[in-house]
């Protein structure tokens, strides 16, 4: 009855509630989204890179602890709009980046194809995770008079978890980690210059 005359006891109710209302925006923030992209110009290839934003929520962080391997899939497609036929694509490329945990090492790995990093942490793992390039395109496949349409996606690959796993990550939200496709509109830049988009 007395709890809030005791200017103390407000203060440290004050702060609980920040602390939680702190917790369900980071809840919020977990998942995949794309924070830029990036189209430029060298040795006479395009090149399309994306930068993301990546926050495992409890349930996989968990998982990939307890030594399951998370496979980070990410697809890029370049497209001419047509309005007489359908589109052309230019371009497609697609990128698998695993991410694993040793409980001996406590390091955490990312392999692509034949080449691997270890990590000493997770956020540092992450990081490199949400920076993708698309292999190069020859520029003469592309006209500086034409403009584009470039798409990107990050997703967590459920289908190569463990079998059992498998059937309740796909029925579970917390396993839904899907940036869905951004697209943005490219127009062929004249070497040196640079066309991002946030």
């Amino acid at each position: 009855m007395h709890y809030f005359k005791n200017g103390h006891n407000l203060a440290r109710l004050l702060a609980v509630l920040l602390a939680l209302w702190l917790s369900v925006s980071v809840a919020f923030a977990e998942g995949i989204s794309v924070r830029k992209t990036e189209v430029r110009f060298s040795d006479g290839n395009y090149q399309i890179s994306a930068d993301f934003d990546v926050s495992l929520n409890f349930i996989v962080d968990q998982a990939l602890t307890l030594g399951v391997p998370l496979y980070f899939i990410t697809e890029f497609t370049l497209i001419r709009p047509r309005w007489y036929w359908f589109d052309e694509v230019i371009a497609t490329n697609e990128q698998t980046a695993k991410l694993s945990y040793n409980k001996l090492t406590r390091q955490y790995r990312i392999k692509r194809g034949s080449l691997f990093q270890n990590f000493s942490s997770l956020g540092d793992a992450l990081r490199i995770i949400s920076h993708q390039s698309a292999a190069p395109i020859d520029a003469e496949l592309l006209s500086q008079k034409v403009d584009y349409i470039a798409a990107i996606r990050m997703h967590l690959d459920v289908t190569q978890l463990p079998k059992p796993l498998q059937v309740n990550a796909l029925a579970n939200q917390d396993w839904d980690f899907d940036s869905n496709w951004y697209r943005w509109i490219v127009r062929p830049v004249a070497p040196a210059e640079v066309r991002e988009s946030e």
